[in-house]
């Protein structure tokens, strides 16, 4: 089969490696249709990804059809299928408490173990979720929104609540997109006046407020100088961060959906007198993804307007060096198979 392979950083190629043998008890074999390529893809092809061990098969943004399942299992072959990339022990204090996107063993496709920009893989069959009333490209778009559902979910934030999403990449659109679907009223902040110009004319996203020297005071204003009753950062960016603790309304939330590697600090009295809520948010649950899935059957989602590339298996070494650098018009772009 044909596997793209990312041998070190810049060098990535197109070999033809053996299939995967018979899926084993637990496991399906799943023909790749559709890859989305997300930020991680990026920093692993440029090097800047902190733990990962070349060569690495990237990919975990996944949809396909089943290709082999072990009797019993519940799969059928043909059947369309999306892939939840992370990878549970099942046994340790996260997943005995449901908590599986958080596992302290887990493994994530295409970082910690070969991912999808394959022909095809072998997965748990726990990680795959049917993809019926859903096109394959749609279906492999659900993962990084799940991110997005998770985040807004940990909020608790209620229907009218004020958020504030910080960074209007393909996680922070997600994070707004289901922001607005459970009723909060939201603005939008980055330092892109194109980003911010496309989220309001092709996504409706009406309030957005550009990074300047005044625009915490823009922000505020909009508040009636209360501040944000959440606010979720997605830049990962640590500066961004410790500026967004001052725009949370007191009895508010700050949701940390991006991760850093800097330590991140903040004034514990402003911390304390607001009674803040701060929240890490880390990938996504099942109930995220059918959420999702639900949102995009109703028609909640503008996916035709997310997915601004494409190219297939064969072009993407080329696609995706070109891309890591020319980011201009690129929201998400995916790999046909």
């Amino acid at each position: 089969m044909k596997a793209l392979i990312c041998h070190s950083p810049g060098h990535l190629e197109v070999v033809e490696r053996p299939a995967p043998g018979p899926a084993p008890k637990g496991y399906a074999a799943v023909d790749i249709k559709h890859i989305g390529i997300c930020g991680t893809d990026y920093h692993i092809f440029e090097g800047k990804h902190p733990f990962l061990e070349y060569p690495r098969v990237m990919g975990h943004e996944l949809s396909g059809m089943v290709a082999e399942a072990a009797a019993g299992s519940g799969l059928k072959t043909g059947s369309p299928v999306i892939i939840n990339p992370y990878i549970a022990c099942g046994t340790c204090i996260a997943c005995r408490k449901g908590k599986m996107n958080c596992c302290t063993n887990i493994r994530v496709l295409g970082v910690h173990t070969d991912g999808g920009m394959c022909e095809r893989i072998l997965v748990p069959e726990e990680n795959l979720y049917p993809a019926e009333g859903l096109s394959l490209r749609d279906a492999a778009m659900v993962e990084f929104l799940a991110i997005g559902a998770h985040a807004v979910r940990r909020s608790l934030a209620e229907a009218g609540s004020r958020a504030l999403v910080i960074g209007t990449g393909p996680i922070g659109l997600g994070v707004a997109i289901f922001a607005r679907i459970a009723g909060l009223e939201v603005t939008l902040h980055d330092m892109s006046q194109e980003r911010l110009s496309f989220a309001s004319e092709r996504l409706g996203f009406e309030k957005g407020v550009v990074l300047s020297d005044s625009a915490h005071e823009e922000l505020m204003r909009l508040t009636g100088n209360d501040g944000f009753d959440v606010v979720f950062d997605a830049t990962g960016n640590a500066a961004s961060i410790h500026k967004g603790f001052g725009l949370v309304a007191h009895g508010g939330a700050f949701v940390l959906v991006s991760v850093v590697k800097d330590n991140i600090t903040f004034s514990d009295p402003e911390f304390h007198k607001r009674e803040m809520m701060l929240i890490g948010s880390r990938n996504a649950q099942r109930a995220d993804f059918e959420h999702v899935i639900s949102s995009i059957r109703d028609g909640l989602v503008p996916l035709d307007e997310l997915a601004s590339h494409s190219t297939t298996l064969d072009q993407a070494p080329e696609a995706m060096a070109r891309w890591t650098h020319e980011k201009d018009g690129l929201i998400k772009a995916i790999i046909n198979v």
